[in-house]
């Protein structure tokens, strides 16, 4: 976009030297504006068929066809089973073009409305010559799945690493995250839990904290992996189990609310015990069964795992590695690859054994219960010097990193440092990578939120080394991006929310949902047109309602004006610390009035038991049309630290937080289980939503 309307409603005209560097890392030469122009305009008319044609099932949809002015052509799609449907020409007159001493001719053919939901090509054969695109038929609607649309489901959102359980080495790993879901499912009625972004990090210390800075999407975080869960580790010898049991017994405990969730430490020992695992015998149907998955990933998990080979040797930024190891498909790395094969073995078993966990967690929670299971989260992007950016540089844009334009909260803009997808790209790919990633995250699923959903409609594209009020718009094609997105939960029996928050126009939620996508809707945002709390009739039906967000503090801490006095202590507060302090209590003593109102808080002005307003919140939630309803684990055990502090780096432990208890004493998993106060919120939700 050469121009846009800001947070304050004005219109900005992109500057020249934003608009050629965003214009160069799609591919465009700008030296020569007018000839960059008429290929703009040419380019499709030089391609028999579109790259891509995405479109929805039971939609009539036409495709223009391009040969030489006057010579016959026939197309036909090639569905996924291997059959075939003729697609028949309509009467569309379109001008001919004259395009380098050649008279081109368009002619629009109509694909069938019945195809099957799927990913099917599109052929086409004049004379000789032949051609071929990529056909994807989405679901128009998705919602939810049809064994959870029976009634409102309700589920806890947790920080996955803020977890532990007596068995944990150091941070919530996928056996907590199973039991959790099994206790919650089995005695509280719970239909769902979503957790943060498990993707992939860094091969070895130092961790990026943040999940929403991943290595790679595609693939997931080892450090989540329960050692002992691993069957050859029950048959590893004595010495090699006391070895492992050393390892863990290293570990230093939780003292203190200060002592941050260690991962480096974690993962350090971690990692060592897995390697002692990797190395024992397995059995011949497990080794089978390493064998088919390795297969059904393909080279995607070779690429990654090389990967993580090269990190090892090199550091965790491909960008400082040599120039010759910066290709993924060089004949340097196709070396490494073959020169340390057990090491690349390592790291694709590491994915073997994940897959297995995740798969363990989904289905007790379903067993249990559970109308959904496990929610994921699908992080905007990954680290530009991480596996994906690697792996897939060729779909990446390069010389420009995603971010947001200024806005009431930072009037300088935000610079995220995540390399953008090219939007050619994924149409020349007929969206692979996009729905690989998807596919994967869903593989194991009830449910996936995608953060920044908006950032499939479009997102903010910042040169490098340039300010992040400096950047532009870039538009994706929304309908194929959520096509997609939908045809991969509805073949996986999962639900999709989009976390809109924030400055989304109103006509990217009304497409969300008309796609049958959920929005969010968080307490402390929903307002009506006077600035009141908005009636619990007047939320969204199809969105998933929870009162507070990570990046706020837990509903006790909110209560209590936490957020003001942190800010204020990291000196990012732009108000005075008391007017700020004021208009948070204003915003609490509103909310109080109308939970009054209603009848789900009793007492007078004088109630500010932080346990009895938690509760009276959730009992609001309860009065909405929301379709699903999302707790906080910090709520349910009346935790007050904020996960992330927007805004910090170091300033603040952010993403590193352990689970506390009232008293601010890190809580056990296990006292999580008999907490009253976590069941008495809890059942605050289910009489409400309708509880099993």
């Amino acid at each position: 976009m050469t121009e846009y309307a800001d947070w304050r409603g004005r219109q900005v005209q992109v500057g020249a030297e934003t608009i050629e560097a965003v214009l160069a890392a799609l591919g465009v030469d700008t030296t020569d504006p007018e000839r960059a122009r008429q290929q703009r305009e040419h380019a499709p008319w030089l391609r028999m068929l579109p790259p891509a044609v995405v479109t929805v099932a039971g939609r009539l949809t036409q495709v223009p066809v391009h040969v030489i002015d006057g010579d016959p052509v026939e197309v036909w799609v090639e569905l996924e089973d291997g059959s075939a449907r003729r697609a028949e020409q309509v009467d569309h007159w379109v001008e001919p073009r004259e395009i380098d001493g050649s008279r081109i001719g368009e002619a629009t053919f109509a694909v069938p409305a019945d195809l099957p939901l799927g990913y099917h090509r599109l052929r086409a054969r004049s004379g000789d010559t032949d051609a071929e695109g990529h056909l994807v038929v989405t679901p128009a609607w998705l919602g939810l799945p049809e064994h959870a649309d029976r009634r409102r489901q309700w589920g806890f959102a947790t920080q996955l690493y803020s977890l532990r359980s007596g068995g944990s080495w150091g941070l919530g790993d996928l056996t907590d995250l199973t039991d959790l879901a099994v206790w919650s499912a089995s005695e509280l009625g719970a239909d769902y839990v979503l957790i943060n972004p498990l993707h992939a990090a860094e091969p070895l210390a130092p961790l990026e904290p943040s999940p929403y800075l991943p290595s790679s999407r595609r693939f997931f975080n080892p450090i989540y992996l329960r050692v002992e869960r691993i069957p050859e580790y029950a048959a590893l010898p004595q010495a090699e189990r006391d070895a492992v049991d050393q390892l863990v017994g290293q570990l230093p405990p939780w003292l203190t609310p200060q002592d941050p969730v260690d991962r480096d430490a974690s993962w350090t020992a971690k990692r060592a015990a897995l390697r002692i695992v990797h190395a024992a015998p397995r059995t011949a149907g497990r080794e089978l069964d390493y064998a088919a998955y390795r297969a059904r990933e393909g080279d995607a998990l070779t690429d990654f795992a090389t990967w993580n080979v090269l990190a090892e040797d090199h550091g965790n930024d491909m960008r400082e590695w040599p120039d010759e190891l910066r290709r993924h498909d060089s004949a340097a790395v196709r070396d490494v690859a073959r020169a340390h094969a057990d090491r690349v073995d390592f790291e694709c078993w590491l994915q073997w054994v994940m897959d297995e966990q995740l798969l363990l967690a989904q289905a007790k929670a379903q067993d249990a219960g559970m109308g959904l299971g496990i929610m994921h989260d699908l992080a905007v992007g990954v680290h530009p010097g991480g596996a994906d950016a690697w792996r897939l540089q060729d779909v990446y844009a390069q010389g420009v990193q995603v971010g947001a334009p200024p806005d009431p909260y930072n009037q300088l803009g935000q610079d995220w440092s995540q390399p953008p997808w090219r939007p050619d790209r994924l149409a020349e790919l007929g969206y692979q990578p996009f729905r690989d990633l998807i596919r994967a995250v869903l593989r194991h699923a009830g449910g996936v939120r995608v953060d920044h959903i908006l950032g499939l409609f479009r997102l903010w594209w910042i040169p490098v080394g340039g300010p992040p009020d400096q950047g532009t718009y870039v538009r994706y094609d929304h309908e194929a991006l959520i096509g997609v997105l939908a045809l991969e939960a509805h073949r996986a029996g999962a639900v999709v929310v989009g976390e809109d928050l924030g400055v989304v126009p109103p006509e990217t939620r009304d497409y969300l949902s008309s796609r049958g996508v959920l929005g969010t809707s968080v307490l402390w945002f929903e307002y009506d047109d006077q600035g009141g709390p908005l009636p619990a009739e007047h939320w969204r039906e199809w969105s998933l309602a929870s009162v507070t967000t990570h990046d706020f503090p837990p509903t006790a801490g909110y209560l209590a004006g936490d957020q003001v006095r942190l800010q204020h202590q990291l000196g990012i507060l732009e108000g005075d610390l008391d007017e700020e302090l004021a208009t948070a209590r204003e915003q609490v003593d509103a909310w109080l009035a109308e939970l009054r109102r209603r009848g789900v808080l009793d007492g007078g002005d004088e109630t500010e038991d932080a346990e009895e307003v938690t509760q009276a919140l959730h009992r609001y939630l309860a009065l909405t049309p929301a379709r699903l309803l999302c707790v906080s684990l910090a709520d349910a055990v009346g935790d007050r630290r904020t996960q992330n502090q927007p805004g910090t780096t170091d300033e603040y432990p952010n993403w590193r937080v352990p689970l506390a208890g009232p008293d601010g004493v890190p809580l056990p998993l296990e006292q999580v289980f008999t907490s009253a106060r976590a069941r008495a919120l809890a059942a605050a939700v289910a009489s409400g939503a309708g509880a099993r």
